[in-house]
């Protein structure tokens, strides 16, 4: 009796991996393919643009350590960071200098760029630079912003706020598509759990993952503490590779990581960057996991 139930537990899981896997559609930009059956891909990059020379640095180890491990990569860096909770933080170069740059690092290194816009004004600019428009989690309620930004055309990659449940994203996903743009990407990065806190809720995958579209897992901002230390966000950069390799087990088709290299001098989310010079152990660790579960 034992054995039987084992058994029926392993076939009922495998029943709920196999519509996980199917749900998910594929998402193109340039050479990069995210979603079912595709390989494991990255989302990473500083959180913000803090100069040119340090932001190329970051662009151009992550390349090569992608190019390296086989691992479709996506470069993602703010030229305007508005969510800050401090009004003295550092925000970014602005619009027109943090473009010019995402235009350079683009040309050079032939890569897909990310970035998130936070007012419509700035849409139509960033449309001509940007491969995927990134509607910040803060933001995934307004509605005239996304679907102005769906309106562009691009890849759309919407983060679920921290204070929506991961079934109310098939609302945030009816406003995009409504307009004819089916290019959608949904970014997980962590639930509100009393103050200062997030949590991150593993069944919100699959959930998601049932909207059709496939589901990024943002390691780095999951392990964020808003407005933890006092004048600015704090966080725990050590959990973030186990969270990673948790999410990449559930079957998520991308990873989405800030990183820096030097976290603890970074202009932006330091507290929950990753040191660039650790991500080669961490990437390798991924995409074996995620060959595991492939295979499966």
């Amino acid at each position: 009796m034992v054995i039987i139930k084992a058994c029926f537990r392993f076939l009922t899981f495998d029943r709920v991996q196999d519509k996980y896997r199917i749900m998910s559609k594929l998402i193109k930009t340039g050479d990069v393919v995210i979603g079912r059956g595709a390989p494991l891909a990255i989302v990473s990059g500083p959180c913000v643009i803090e100069d040119y020379e340090t932001t190329r640095h970051i662009a151009a180890t992550i390349k090569e350590i992608t190019d390296k491990l086989e691992i479709p990569f996506i470069f993602k860096a703010s030229y305007d960071k508005a969510n800050r909770t401090s009004l003295t933080s550092y925000r970014g170069p602005g619009l027109e200098d943090g473009l010019k740059i995402l235009a350079e690092i683009k040309k050079e290194f032939n890569i897909p760029i990310l970035s998130d816009v936070h007012r419509i004004s700035e849409i139509s600019a960033a449309s001509r630079i940007l491969d995927i428009i990134q509607i910040p989690a803060f933001l995934c309620r307004q509605t005239d912003v996304i679907i102005e930004v769906a309106r562009s055309g691009k890849v759309v990659n919407i983060k679920k706020g921290q204070f929506l449940a991961p079934w109310d994203m098939t609302n945030v996903v009816a406003k995009i598509t409504s307009t004819g743009n089916h290019n959608i990407v949904i970014t997980e990065r962590g639930t509100m759990f009393g103050y200062n806190n997030l949590v991150v809720d593993f069944r919100g995958f699959m959930i998601m993952r049932q909207t059709g579209y496939p589901v990024v897992f943002d390691a780095t901002h999951s392990v964020q503490l808003p407005g933890g230390a006092g004048s600015s966000s704090g966080g725990q950069r050590d959990y973030a590779p186990m969270l990673a390799r948790a999410a990449v087990a559930a079957g998520v088709d991308g990873i989405f990581m800030e990183v820096h290299r030097d976290p603890d001098q970074a202009r932006c989310d330091g507290p929950n960057s990753l040191k660039l010079d650790t991500i080669f152990d961490l990437l390798t660790q991924l995409k074996s996991i995620h060959g595991t579960i492939s295979r499966r």
